[in-house]
């Protein structure tokens, strides 16, 4: 093991399914996400809330789950979920298992939420979690780091929120991973929140199953694996809007993260913004001071799991500016092998690059002292 400490930057909450009724808005209480055993005759127990797409519970736990396994897996209910999903004292057993010092923690059943139509609902979902996991962290704020969930429709009331969290000691937050179709991030409506975020030094997550255009409907009942693969483009859309829509340019000290999402596709999309911008940026209205590409390496960060790929792009974007994450408990978790993956994946990588993808760029993003 390093001599520094590994942290994770995307790990996941498991939410207890009660925790929404019991803290959302009086108002909504009857209209909060729940859980169903046997929806429509399957097996297993799903969260769900009116025009989501229902999720078995399972599949938010499937850590160290073999693939051949997994179909039965997510027939399971909640019994079967690890102590973590209640216990953060559980939780920090289950990094010292795996050799992690810290984590900064993202929701799982908050992100088919974005997709809720009623963005009133959603913004009392996203108030009751934000409460929980603050509660849920304050075990040890020192090794579980929550971040916070916005929704954008109500700019003032997303900077206010923005602001609460901050206060209450979350991390960062995490926006739709990509924003509605009639207004990108590009459009001035968003500057003010893009501004709170800049002075707070708050980074600002744009993660897998969050986009407002529905990528995540119908995840688990269509083609998971042809969905699963393509996730990432949402992302590279919102990135280009950032970059060539000139929200960098405004905001040269906002932070964003691509979480989830891997690496390995990110110096292509940096070389194609070059080589567009270069040859058609006369022809917009943006006008850039810097290369499409220094704005990625300078403000944006971007995390991987299982992915040895990327680190043949290292000295086009890698050592700092690319987070190792376990991703746990998800199913596509290196949880509890994360050490015999680093070791095997890193062997070769020099040691103070190695030190950034692991522990240092994660620290100075998020501000972890561990």
């Amino acid at each position: 093991m390093a001599a520094y400490g590994i942290i994770s930057a995307d790990s996941h909450f498991v939410e207890p399914p009660s925790m929404w009724a019991e803290r959302i808005d009086k108002r909504f209480r009857d209209r909060a996400p729940h859980t169903v055993r046997g929806l429509h005759g399957k097996d297993g127990e799903f969260f769900v809330c009116e025009n989501i797409d229902p999720f078995p519970v399972a599949a938010f736990f499937g850590a160290g789950v073999p693939s051949e396994m997994l179909p039965e897996h997510n027939k399971k209910g909640m019994e079967a979920a690890p102590a973590s999903v209640w216990d953060p004292a559980a939780r920090i057993q289950d990094q010292d298992r795996d050799g992690v010092v810290a984590e900064v923690i993202y929701t799982s059943m908050g992100m088919p939420l974005y997709m809720l139509d009623d963005a009133e609902l959603r913004a009392a979902c996203f108030r009751a979690y934000n409460d929980w996991a603050v509660e849920y962290c304050s075990y040890n704020p020192k090794r579980l780091l929550p971040l916070g969930l916005i929704t954008l429709e109500d700019i003032n009331a997303g900077v206010q929120e923005l602001q609460r969290i901050a206060k209450k000691g979350m991390r960062g937050a995490m926006i739709w991973a990509e924003a509605p179709g009639d207004k990108p991030y590009s459009h001035p409506d968003y500057d003010p929140f893009w501004a709170a975020a800049q002075d707070m030094n708050f980074p600002l997550s744009l993660h897998i199953l969050t986009g407002r255009r529905g990528t995540g409907i119908n995840f688990f009942s269509g083609n998971l694996a042809l969905q699963a693969t393509t996730l990432h483009h949402e992302i590279e859309r919102s990135l280009a809007v950032f970059v060539l829509g000139g929200v960098l340019e405004r905001f040269p000290k906002l932070t964003i993260v691509s979480a989830e999402n891997d690496v390995a596709w990110m110096p292509y999309l940096m070389w194609r913004m070059d080589m567009i911008h270069g040859r058609l940026g006369a022809l917009t209205n943006t006008k850039l001071s810097l290369k499409p590409s220094e704005y990625i390496k300078r403000q944006v960060y971007a995390t991987f799991i299982n992915e040895p790929v990327f680190l043949k792009t290292l000295d086009l974007y890698g050592a700092d500016n690319a987070m190792w994450s376990s991703d746990y408990p998800h199913t596509a978790a290196t949880w509890p092998r994360s050490q015999e993956f680093i070791n095997k994946t890193f062997e070769t990588v020099p040691a103070d690059i190695r030190r950034n993808i692991l522990h240092d760029t994660a620290a100075r993003v998020y501000g972890i002292d561990v």
